[in-house]
């Protein structure tokens, strides 16, 4: 049987490359004979350059500015003339030292990404995707604008140059399904610094008009990572589901075609999982084959997944018995659980699940 290993990042637990790493080694435990291909998944948030690299190699290495004032070394992507950027590489909630704070929360830039786009137009790039989740900033990617110069020079720098802006949030900058309303308490803002960070924002989208002609702060996606998504709209960028980008770009269709079982997972497997994600990606290419779930935590109902067109979910949490072992040993009980699944489907092949 071909078995396709495309899984998502778990957390801050596995990296998409290896999740696929572990369920794979388990799997082949109880199946040998299985025939597995490894294509780690992501949505545009952490993981984004790791899964690209694996499949695209052509990865680069940048010094830039980290979210507060520390240099970091951050990698992405030059493959043919198209680059690919994660932006949680430059400002990423990993970046931090330590928790989010307060003062993360209004100190955290993106001027870092900026420099990773600068690097790419550099090289020579005619195509720019920047794949945004897990940041630790709510400037509205005015770090990154100030990168390239400035608004107008920016502009100037991008012109000609197709922008995707890879992602699968389809929040506006503003209001209360804002960058700040929505995600600034996970990057440690309280409900008055929520307020600063929300009144910052309505300034920097009145710039963003100016240039953009139009009010990119009301767009889809336009409050992804901290509002990074309004100023690449305003500079000319386009919104792509990240999950689609990934599938496009490392030809996960040629691989569903030719697979017999699909094993996909992700950290936290809820209804979120289900609109817009990995798994709901992969599910709707999946033309009928047969879609397994691994995930550190499973809180759908089976009706719902019989719904989605997902065969069966198991959980590592239920495998090691604990969340605290299914995070500080995920790879081992990941690997596990996966080992169990395959001796459950014992000789049988996809059939079983019919």
């Amino acid at each position: 049987m071909r078995v396709l290993v495309a899984p998502d990042c778990y957390g801050d637990s596995l990296t998409a490359v290896e999740a696929a790493a572990a369920i794979a080694a388990g799997w082949t435990v109880a199946r040998p004979a299985d025939t597995l291909v490894l294509a780690p998944q992501s949505d545009g948030g952490p993981g984004f350059v790791d899964v690209l690299a694996e499949r695209l190699g052509g990865l680069q290495t940048a010094t830039v500015r980290g979210p507060l004032d520390r240099d970091v070394t951050a990698h992405w992507v030059l493959h043919q003339d198209t680059a690919y950027i994660e932006c949680a590489q430059a400002c990423g909630l990993a970046l931090l030292g330590g928790p989010p704070t307060v003062r993360t929360a209004l100190d955290a830039t993106s001027f870092g990404v900026g420099q990773l786009v600068d690097a790419a137009l550099t090289a020579g790039a005619q195509k720019v995707v920047v794949g945004l989740g897990g940041s630790s900033c709510t400037d509205g990617g005015l770090g990154l604008v100030a990168a390239l110069g400035g608004l107008t020079p920016a502009c100037q720098r991008l012109a000609g140059v197709e922008v995707i802006v890879a992602s699968d949030v389809e929040h506006p900058l503003l209001g209360p399904m804002g960058a700040a309303a929505v995600f600034g308490p996970q990057k440690g803002a309280d409900p008055a610094t929520v307020e600063l960070l929300e009144q910052r924002l309505t300034a920097w989208a009145r710039e963003l008009e100016s240039v953009a002609g139009r009010d990119v702060a009301v767009e889809p996606g336009a409050g992804a990572a901290g509002g990074l998504g309004a100023a690449l709209l305003a500079l000319g960028g386009r919104r792509e589901s990240g999950a689609t980008v990934i599938a496009e770009h490392t030809g996960l269709a040629a691989d569903l075609a030719a697979a017999d079982l699909v094993i996909t997972g992700e950290g936290r497997f809820d209804d979120q999982s289900l609109h817009g994600k990995v798994i709901s990606a992969l599910v709707g290419q999946a033309g009928g084959t047969p879609v397994l779930v691994l995930a550190g935590q499973v809180t759908l109902d089976p009706s719902a997944l019989a719904d989605a067109g997902i065969e069966a979910a198991y959980s590592i949490t239920d495998h090691a018995g604990s969340v605290e072992l299914a995070m500080s040993d995920a790879a081992n009980q990941l690997t596990g659980l996966a080992t169990g699944v395959a001796a459950e489907l014992g000789n049988n092949g996809p059939t079983r699940y019919r």
